[in-house]
């Protein structure tokens, strides 16, 4: 039995991916007054990090991961749920496609596979192929945008922030390459966020 691919995301209520300029935080905006103690986000998180056993990752996503993550786990002012995180993250491994990371760029994380562009489509099914748990997919919207469209993204779980953006950079880049499939949702006491999971077929 294949391992499955899933992407785990955010996307604004008009369906954007992050604001202008490229600001992700503008999805999150509903936190500093309507649900200033929403952890769902997070809570998911962890929870998806949980059943997983690698996180793919474009090089834009992997970077910023790799600039925040690492050190939250012995912070003592960041919230548990926040520091639980930072320890799947840095226990996980990771692989990320890119064809100008080198091995050095990935201290402290140096449990990363690195795949190039060209060749990813090929690894990334292997990967699929082999035991494990879940292959998980966070940000890295030009890299799943791809995936889904080859035909290689099993589940995309889409958590709709109560934000509207009106400008930004879509959530999708392209059409799926098949039908999604609704099959489930969700929503948690005290947030805003509803969670939508989707099971990508193939044409």
């Amino acid at each position: 039995m294949m391992r499955k691919l899933i992407v785990s995301n955010i996307t604004s209520l008009d369906g954007y991916y992050e604001g202008p300029d490229k600001n992700v935080m503008a999805l999150f905006d509903y936190r500093f007054e309507a649900y200033p103690t929403d952890e769902s986000f997070d809570a998911y998180n962890a929870e998806r990090l949980r059943a997983a056993d690698t996180l793919l990752l474009g090089r834009t996503s992997y970077d910023g991961f790799k600039s925040f993550w690492p050190s939250v786990a012995d912070d003592p002012d960041a919230r548990p749920i926040e520091r639980e995180i930072s320890r799947l993250n840095n226990a996980i491994d990771k692989a990320v496609v890119s064809d100008s990371l080198t091995p050095e760029d990935t201290e402290p994380w140096r449990n990363t596979r690195i795949i190039s562009r060209g060749d990813a489509h090929e690894q990334i099914a292997e990967l699929k192929r082999q035991p494990g748990k879940d292959i998980l997919v966070f940000g890295s919207r030009t890299l799943w945008n791809d995936l889904l469209a080859y035909g290689l993204v099993d589940e995309l779980h889409l958590m709709i922030s109560p934000v509207v953006l009106s400008t930004g950079t879509p959530t999708f880049a392209t059409q799926p390459g098949g039908s999604l499939r609704l099959t489930g949702t969700r929503t948690w006491e005290g947030s805003g966020i509803v969670l939508v999971r989707y099971e990508a077929s193939r044409k």
